[in-house]
């Protein structure tokens, strides 16, 4: 299999020709993962003012991975009113946040009402504020929970203001390993299936892949591959997030974590594969920020955004709880050699500098 021809072709690649990517040079990988950037973007790259915001960490799941969830790991058990979380509105957009973005655990007790009607509240005091909110997991969970479907969830946070999906719970889609880091979470086919019907709804959201754990490299082609099949149907997902698994506080005892190399790899055949999805984005909460730069040469476009405050990954040990400062990400961009755009959460250029 002669890969740089098969590369040079600009064909769509295959499961095994994704997977034998792995074995290739890694600045030849770059190289390619570089030009299919500079076509759709040039040099430039994305970012966005937004905030995070986690409500609660009290969850009815147990997945092993997860150092925020309240456990004798993290004994430090949170539910926010909505009060609380408005004043963490109120403060993000006194910083400039455009994107609030929302994840919770999966709360046993708290009800529809608490998930839901923070987002109508936030959407009558701030309308310009785009609402990211409620994973495809938090969606199969409120379903089981309250005895609503998917289509009765996904119109209610329509309803109430939702402007796009995140894409985590996604892990990775391999119901063998999905058994042994997550499991009794929302299963692949329903990740699938509850992004289907957003998009259907006329919504976008994100995608996301968390590597670098006990999945192997076909795991994460078999990953991509399924989000491409989806993207071809419904063209509904903004940006492909490849997230670097965080070790500390977590109970899947991974003995050899992933290096630089092994981590460029990945987003520059994330780049390769997923021919339908417009953005690659190197989540500098998981990667950190100056591996994030780097990825601009392996095919990324895109480093989030300020965040202001992060808890989920910074609990298990990413250096991201306080965000990144909107001039620092200016200056590290352009020092790198790339252009800043912020941008809104749905890509449209708001400003290059």
């Amino acid at each position: 299999m002669d890969l740089v021809k098969i590369l040079e072709s600009k064909r769509r690649l295959n499961k095994e020709e994704g997977e034998a990517l792995y074995e290739l040079d890694l600045y030849t990988l770059g190289k390619f993962a570089t030009e299919k950037r500079v076509e759709r973007f040039g040099k430039k790259t994305f970012f966005n003012s937004n905030r995070h915001i986690n409500p609660t960490n009290i969850c009815a799941d147990v997945c092993k991975f997860c150092a925020f969830s309240a456990n004798r790991k993290n004994p430090n058990p949170y539910k926010m009113s909505h009060e609380e979380i408005l004043k963490n509105v109120d403060e993000a957009v006194e910083l400039g946040a455009k994107e609030i973005h929302i994840v919770s655990a999966h709360h046993p007790d708290a009800g529809m009402s608490w998930y839901m009607d923070i987002f109508e509240l936030i959407k009558k005091k701030y309308p310009f504020l785009h609402v990211k909110a409620l994973t495809a997991a938090e969606v199969d969970y409120l379903s089981r929970r309250y005895g609503h479907s998917y289509e009765e969830i996904l119109n209610i946070m329509k309803q109430k203001g939702v402007d796009s999906m995140p894409g985590g719970g996604a892990e990775i889609f391999d119901e063998k390993i999905r058994s042994r880091v997550c499991k009794d979470k929302v299963s692949s086919n329903n990740w699938l299936k509850i992004h289907e019907k957003w998009h259907n709804l006329g919504f976008k959201s994100n995608a996301t892949m968390l590597f670098g754990h006990i999945e192997d490299r076909a795991h994460r082609i078999d990953h991509m591959i399924r989000l491409r099949d989806l993207q071809d149907k419904t063209g509904g997902f903004n940006a492909f997030i490849p997230l670097v698994y965080q070790r500390e506080n977590n109970y899947l005892n991974v003995k050899e974590f992933l290096g630089s190399q092994e981590i460029l790899r990945t987003i520059a055949i994330s780049r390769l594969m997923l021919d339908n999805i417009p953005h690659i984005k190197a989540y500098w909460a998981t990667s950190t920020i100056n591996l994030a730069l780097v990825a601009q040469e392996f095919g990324a476009d895109d480093l989030d955004g300020t965040i202001q405050k992060e808890s989920i990954q910074s609990a298990a040990g990413a250096k991201s709880s306080q965000g990144m400062k909107f001039k620092d990400f200016i200056d590290l961009i352009t020092t790198s050699g790339f252009i800043p755009v912020e941008r809104d959460s749905l890509y449209n250029e708001l400003k290059s500098y």
